[in-house]
């Protein structure tokens, strides 16, 4: 079994974790929000009232699988804590959804 260290060079730059944070989440054999859920979630954010949205959102999280809700909670967290230092990283709100979006939620 092959060991890696993150404190080697080479995981350095940001991007090449990124990346691999990435790899993992696309090569699972179905999405961080499973197929079954990807309508419900696009009918919820379509929804004209803002406050709907949120709570059908809040209702569709709440029913993911154990294992797929404690994995986005903690990604969730991790990315608001990007967001937070948007000065630095430009990754706003809707960069955050560009680059994860279509790995973690897919038709």
């Amino acid at each position: 079994e092959e060991r890696l260290s993150l404190a080697d060079p080479e995981w350095s730059d940001v991007h090449v974790v990124t990346g691999a944070l990435k790899l993992f989440f696309r090569e699972l054999p179905e999405p961080l929000v499973p197929y079954g859920l990807f309508d419900p979630f696009i009918e919820a954010v379509k929804l004209p009232d803002p406050q709907e949205q949120v709570e059908r959102v809040a209702e569709l999280v709440q029913s993911l699988p154990p294992p797929n809700y404690a994995t986005l909670r903690y990604l969730l967290a991790h990315l608001c804590r990007v967001m937070e230092r948007v000065d630095v990283n430009r990754m706003t709100r809707q960069n955050i959804g560009i680059v994860f979006g279509p790995t973690l939620l897919r038709p």
